[in-house]
């Protein structure tokens, strides 16, 4: 299995974004991927959040991450959250 690794703008991203490394590096492990475009992928997984981000109460939240797949690695270049009031998937 390779290696899962954050670049530096999605590294700085995590805490603006309300997410962890661990929740990006499971999705991408979890989730079946997505090509989009210029060799890049995308999954989305969903997550139980239960309290506040910026000031609003959310049940839970999709983390996307955007990342491409190297011979020896897995190389996050961005990421996205979205939340929701969704309890389950």
């Amino acid at each position: 299995m390779k290696p899962v690794v954050l670049s530096r703008h999605a590294r700085d991203r995590l805490a603006e974004r309300g997410t962890t490394e661990q929740e990006v590096i499971q999705a991408i492990r979890d989730q079946p991927w997505i090509a989009v475009d210029e060799g890049r992928f995308e999954v989305t997984k969903w997550y139980p959040f239960g309290r506040e981000h910026r000031g609003q109460f959310y049940a839970g939240k999709d983390v996307r991450p955007i990342f491409v797949d190297e011979a020896d690695r897995v190389v996050v270049v961005t990421l996205y959250a979205s939340f929701n009031q969704r309890v389950k998937p």
